[in-house]
């Protein structure tokens, strides 16, 4: 494992920022200061993030929008190029790809996040997705399997191909249910080992495939009581396999000096002002196509996704958004990325406030 990656680091609670390459990012609002994921914005927001210690920056891949008055998530950068670019203009944080396993071929995306692993010194990591939003494959012309059996098969099939490219030395054939190669080979290597790879993943295929396969499972914290059983349950499974696997989840933060200008801009972007269009088109196609959320709290969850896609809502004063990171911390998780209306206008508030409580109480190392 590499020693320059901080997601590897074990000693502190996890902290990153999520989907700050799509526009709206994880508020699926009309205001008109929703995050612009313009190139100018997000490498703005990696040089804050790089400079104040946190852990990792997660892109969602996506291809076409979720319609709406917004059409949330219709303006997105591309993942490897994004983070290509980013790696190259930070020093400290570790910027992680998302791909779909239908959309990429093993061998090409071996080499790119090789590449850009040695960009940036061994910081790269992969997310891996298997598929569940139907539009993009039709948009693709890629079938979309209705079991996830076929979907974790082939993604299984995707990554050992991705594992052996990363650590074979010598060309070799591959003869595959999915994938036939011959005298394939990808140099070179990651710097320093098996980058990290993160997967969500809710069915119980997916949560298999998490388990066996990465460091890093994402899963949403609907309710805490419920989520410190699902973690157990997720590292133990991990440990029947021999493997550790860390549970990771995400936020959406609103921080504000007092508790009513809090919860009066929650409300504002996340209730008066949500593209309740673009919210339902998006639990439609999530509960459709994927399991990773509980389908017994809907009303909960659709108002959740408009605030932030569902995460765990952080809305209060400093001393409120602590409390809630340290509600999750204690739940068992590792770790949260972070989502807000406006990512680089907030961050800096959260980071002059809420992170040095975290420190004060041993969640957070200084940097």
């Amino acid at each position: 494992m590499s020693k320059t990656n901080l997601m590897f680091d074990k000693e502190q609670f996890k902290l990153g920022i999520f989907a700050p390459n799509c526009s709206s990012g994880m508020a699926v609002t009309k205001v008109a200061e929703r995050w612009d994921g313009s190139w100018r914005n997000n490498l703005r927001l990696a040089k804050l993030t790089d400079e104040a210690g946190l852990d990792y920056l997660l892109p969602i891949a996506r291809w076409v929008g979720y319609g709406g008055e917004t059409d949330f998530h219709s303006h997105v950068l591309e993942t490897i190029a994004w983070a290509a670019g980013l790696l190259a203009a930070t020093s400290r944080i570790n910027v992680i790809s998302t791909l779909h396993t239908a959309f990429n071929h093993p061998v090409v995306a071996a080499k790119q996040i090789a590449t850009i692993d040695h960009i940036s010194g061994g910081r790269a990591g992969l997310n891996v997705v298997c598929g569940w939003n139907k539009p993009e494959y039709d948009a693709m012309g890629v079938q979309l399997p209705d079991d996830h059996e076929t979907r974790y098969g082939y993604g299984q099939e995707w990554f050992d191909v991705v594992r052996k490219l990363w650590t074979e030395e010598k060309a070799f054939d591959w003869s595959g249910k999915y994938f036939n190669l011959k005298n394939v080979y990808s140099l070179p290597h990651p710097v320093n080992g098996i980058p990290p790879i993160v997967n969500a993943a809710g069915s119980k295929q997916g949560r298999e495939f998490a388990t066996r396969n990465a460091n890093f499972l994402f899963t949403p914290a609907i309710d805490l009581a419920r989520s410190r059983d699902e973690v157990a349950e997720l590292r133990q499974q991990a440990q029947d396999q021999g493997r550790e696997v860390d549970v990771l989840t995400f936020t959406y933060v609103v921080c504000r000096p007092t508790q009513k200008e809090a919860d009066d801009y929650h409300r504002h972007y996340a209730q008066t002002h949500a593209d309740w269009a673009a919210v339902d088109n998006l639990i439609r196609l999530q509960f459709a196509h994927a399991q990773s959320f509980p389908h017994d709290l809907l009303k909960l969850i659709r108002d959740r996704f408009a605030a932030g896609h569902g995460g765990f809502p952080l809305v209060g004063t400093p001393d409120v958004v602590a409390d809630g990171i340290q509600k999750i911390h204690d739940a068992g998780f590792g770790g949260t990325a972070l989502a807000f209306v406006d990512y680089a206008e907030e961050f800096p508030y959260f980071r002059d406030t809420v992170i040095p409580i975290l420190e004060e109480r041993g969640i957070r190392k200084p940097v």
